[in-house]
Parts: structure tokens; C-alpha cells; sequence
């Protein structure tokens, strides 16, 4: 869709967006992207990645002057769609495409948006450099520096939990400006760009065999001044946008891939005759547990809907969307590895194009609680919705 051609009525837009699907999304991914090696994985992302863009269906939450502009109706469409026809998951951009551009747009200066967004829609990658060893669902205590010298910074400290690190041109790095300020006071946000001399990336194996986290290790590193995003020790309220996107707008599209995905395979894995021939879902407990399922699964629909309608949402309701989800989709996976078992799948390995909803129940479910950490805790998210929510009091002695 171009920035400069009028909006189609809804009706349009979806038959638009179908009639692309059905003629570009690959039927057989799934298969070719399976124990596929890393270097197979980024060629795939990068070239679906392109196919988006050049319909315009990549960025469609950016604003309309660099590249973006649909309305949060055709957003949904669009994600609907693209769940119901089973496309690819834009994994390796993510960070790019939602954390990088809504900082940008955000808290960066117009060089640093003219430089890093047209860039991005050209397939430019990120990473997001805040957790460390000392300091994970408390950024606070990050313990990572940035000493001033002159017109650039010096860097050191290490960074963990990475996503796509190793693949990344650049990082969203938090680090401490002033050793001697409050916890949140003396932080400062900047762009990293990881070709920089003095940075170490190490892949970390994870339960689900992939190496998708790394750990970064800063030694001496040299980052302009030009290249901080916003004030000097004002990191912690920049990266309070970065949070937000993970937290809010991402959910969009990720509820409606546990709609159609999680849900579609749950009920097709609860319909499949075991060896005995019977159905799971002839179960009248199992049958019970999906319309729950169904019945949370809309409830999160309404619960996104109302929040990306919203011009200014309260000060928890991101929280309360990541909470949900993360949750949920934790809940389902680990029904569909107790219906499904062990030997539901030959091999445990699954597409890594594909998110935690790909049917192979125990990789899903053992990665799925990746969603109730990164970004926040579920337990952080519990006490940001107490305190900024609900206006209960801090806990003494807490952060």
C-alpha cells in the first residue's frame, strides 16, 4: 500500500491482504525451514522480510511518512490474515521493527531517525543490550559504563540475554553515566553499533537447542555522543519506550498468532485419534479446558484491541497485555505437551521461522517461558499493575 494512496474500506483491505497471501506466502516453509543452519535462517528472514516491505505490510504501526500509516483496524486484518494463512514470523527484525523504531520515533534526533529507519526497512538488524548478569528484571542495577570523553563515551561492562546479538548490525545498550547518581537517575540510553572494535558476542545454548541469546562483552568500546538517544542520565525514561512497544503494540500480532496457531494446532493435536483410537477431545475434561482456552483467547483479542485503540493508555495497561499473553500462551503450550506427549513428534525440532506455537509441544512449551521474563518478569508485571495501577502502596525496602 503506498504512504500516498488513499485507505481501502475494510472489506478491501482484507480481500487485498488474502489474495497476497494466498499467492506469496511459501506453503512448504515450515518443512525447508527445519534444521535449517544459522546462516539459512537470517536468508529466509531477510527475504520474507522484503516481501513485506515491498507490500507494504512490514511496518504497518509505523507513521505513514516512513513507510507505515495503516489504522489499528487494518493492523488487525492484516495480522489476522497473515496468522490464518500460517506465514512466517518476522523473528530476526523484531527488535528492530518494534523496540529500535518506536525509541526512535519516540526520544531519537531526526539525524538518528533519517539515518536508522530507512535503514531498518532495508533490512538493518538490532539487538537490545539492557539485562546483565547482576541486573535482569531490575535494569536499575545495570552495572555496565559509559565514561564521557570528549565528543564520544567509552564502554565497558557485559550484557546478557541478547536476542539475535550475533546477527545484529546494531544495540539498543543501556549503561551507567554517573556511578555516584540514584539507581534510575544516572543512566543513559545509546545506539551501539556492534561493528564497533572492543565487543565480543557469545551465543548461549538453550534448553530448546537453538542459540538464539547471547552474551555481549564491551571492552573499551567507543560510541559517539551523537549516538546517545536523549539527555545524559535520562536513559531509564527512554527505555521506558522501548519497554512499552514490548509490552503493547507487539501483542497485536502475537495474539493473533496464539489465536490461529496455538489455538488452531491445540484443537487439531485434541482431534488427532491416538493409538487406540480414540480423541482426546471426546474427553469431556479436555473439551472443557479448550473452550477456556477459547474463551481466554478472545479475551485477549478484546483486552489488545482496547489498548492499541487507546491515544493514551494508562500507565499498567501494557503490563497487564504482556501479562496476560506470556501467561496464556504458557498455559497452552503446556496443555498441548500433556495431551500431545512425547512422542507426538519424531524429532524435537521445529521451524525457526516459527514462534512458540508450532505444534512441536515440547520445544514450544520449554520456550514459551521465555515470554514470562524478558521485558519484564511476571512477578515485575504484577507489581508495576499493583503500583501504577491500582495505586497500591510500595513495598518498603523494594525497588
Amino acid at each position: 500500500m503506498s504512504p500516498s494512496a488513499p485507505a481501502p474500506t475494510v472489506d478491501t483491505f482484507r480481500d487485498e491482504v488474502r489474495t497476497w497471501c494466498r499467492a506469496q506466502i511459501p506453503g512448504d516453509w515450515r518443512a525447508t525451514q527445519t534444521g535449517v543452519s544459522e546462516d539459512e535462517f537470517v536468508r529466509f528472514q531477510k527475504a520474507w522480510f522484503g516481501e513485506l516491505r515491498e507490500a507494504g505490510y512490514a511496518v504497518p504501526h509505523w507513521p505513514r511518512e516512513w513507510g507505515g500509516g495503516m489504522s489499528v483496524e487494518q493492523q488487525v486484518i492484516l495480522y489476522q490474515e497473515l496468522a490464518a494463512h500460517d506465514a512466517p514470523r518476522l523473528v530476526l527484525p523484531f527488535v528492530s521493527i518494534h523496540h529500535a523504531a518506536s525509541t526512535l520515533l519516540a526520544a531519537g534526533t531526526d539525524d538518528q531517525r533519517r539515518r536508522h529507519l530507512p535503514a531498518i526497512l532495508e533490512g538493518e538488524i538490532w539487538c537490545q543490550g539492557f539485562s546483565e548478569p547482576e541486573a535482569g528484571s531490575d535494569m536499575a542495577a545495570i552495572r555496565t559504563t559509559a565514561r564521557r570523553d570528549g565528543d564520544r563515551y567509552i564502554v565497558n561492562g557485559q550484557k546478557l540475554w541478547a536476542s539475535g546479538a550475533r546477527h545484529a548490525d546494531w544495540c539498543l545498550l543501556l549503561a551507567r553515566t554517573d556511578p555516584d547518581a540514584p539507581k534510575r537517575h544516572g543512566i543513559s540510553y545509546f545506539l551501539l553499533d556492534m561493528r564497533t572494535t572492543g565487543i565480543d558476542v557469545r551465543p548461549i545454548r538453550q534448553a530448546t537447542g537453538e542459540s538464539h541469546f547471547c552474551e555481549i562483552y564491551l571492552d573499551d568500546v567507543v560510541i559517539p555522543a551523537a549516538d546517545r538517544v536523549g539527555p545524559e542520565n535520562k536513559g531509564w525514561q527512554v527505555a521506558q519506550q522501548t519497554l512499552g512497544a514490548e509490552r503493547g503494540m507487539t501483542m497485536l500480532e502475537l495474539t493473533e498468532r496464539l489465536g490461529h496457531g496455538g489455538f488452531g494446532w491445540l484443537l487439531s493435536e485434541c482431534a488427532r485419534p491416538g493409538a487406540d483410537g480414540t480423541r482426546p477431545v471426546d474427553d469431556a475434561r479436555i473439551a472443557d479446558r479448550l473452550a477456556q482456552f477459547e474463551i481466554e483467547v478472545d479475551g485477549l483479542r478484546m483486552l489488545v484491541g482496547d489498548f492499541v485503540a487507546q491515544d493514551n493508555p494508562g500507565p499498567a495497561d501494557a503490563s497487564v497485555v504482556k501479562l496476560y499473553y506470556s501467561e496464556l500462551l504458557q498455559s497452552m503450550m503446556d496443555f498441548g505437551t500433556e495431551v500431545g506427549g512425547l512422542d507426538a513428534h519424531t524429532a524435537l525440532r521445529k521451524p525457526l521461522s516459527s514462534g512458540w506455537e508450532s505444534a512441536c509441544w515440547m520445544l514450544d512449551f520449554v520456550g514459551s517461558w521465555e515470554w514470562t521474563i524478558p521485558g519484564g518478569t511476571s512477578e515485575i508485571q504484577r507489581t508495576i499493575i499493583g503500583e501504577r495501577g491500582l495505586g497500591l502502596p510500595r513495598e518498603p525496602g523494594g525497588r
